[in-house]
């Protein structure tokens, strides 16, 4: 299987990835060959999904932070996005979870036009030989992995151990809680940008 991406900086690298990924395997698609540019319009599904997903999931959330830079409680500092992060990346990724489940458990349309049989989407990924596919992933090295560098990095989930030391602090002496939902964590937001002063 080949990896097809847009024109553009971001996608040389992904085609730098996909290839130095599988410059060892031997078949067909392998180094080289397993990365090819080409315009969006071949990518009709993916693009359609992308859609699906903003509308759905991402401009809810767009708009909400949007509408917190421009009430002037958000200015881009360093500080404001530890604070933001703090506050609404549990609740985002627990979104974003909910979003995942739904998409791998829909079931799919059988269409003539394409290769793939309609069924469940977890169920085609993890049980091939049910629909007379195979996994055509590859295995890959550790060895290959730790050739990026980026692979090695230890990220800080808000940003800054400091910040998140702090934000930690305040919440626990003025016993605040962990927002499920996202009114509170707006609610959090502002209350802890009170409390740091930010």
């Amino acid at each position: 299987m080949k990896l097809r991406t847009d024109c553009g900086m971001e996608n040389g690298t992904m085609a730098a990835i996909q290839c130095t990924l599988r410059h060892h395997h031997n078949d067909y698609n392998s180094g080289a060959s397993s990365h090819m540019y080409g315009s969006s319009t071949n990518n009709q599904r993916i693009e359609s999904w992308w859609s699906i997903f903003r509308k759905g999931r991402c401009q809810f959330w767009m708009e909400l932070l949007a509408d917190l830079r421009d009430a002037r409680h958000f200015n881009g500092s360093h500080e404001h996005q530890c604070l933001l992060r703090y506050c609404f990346a549990d609740v985002i990724q627990r979104d974003l979870d909910e979003c995942v489940r739904l998409w791998n458990n829909h079931r799919i349309r059988p269409s003539r036009t394409a290769s793939c049989p309609g069924g469940v989407a977890n169920e085609l990924y993890y049980l091939p030989h049910r629909f007379d596919s195979r996994d055509f992933g590859f295995n890959i090295e550790q060895s290959e992995l730790d050739a990026f560098p980026e692979a090695h990095l230890t990220r800080v989930p808000f940003g800054d151990p400091n910040m998140q030391e702090y934000l930690d602090f305040a919440m626990e002496h003025n016993h605040l809680r962990k927002p499920e939902y996202w009114q509170s964590s707006t609610e959090l937001y502002l209350k802890l940008r009170q409390i740091a002063e930010l």
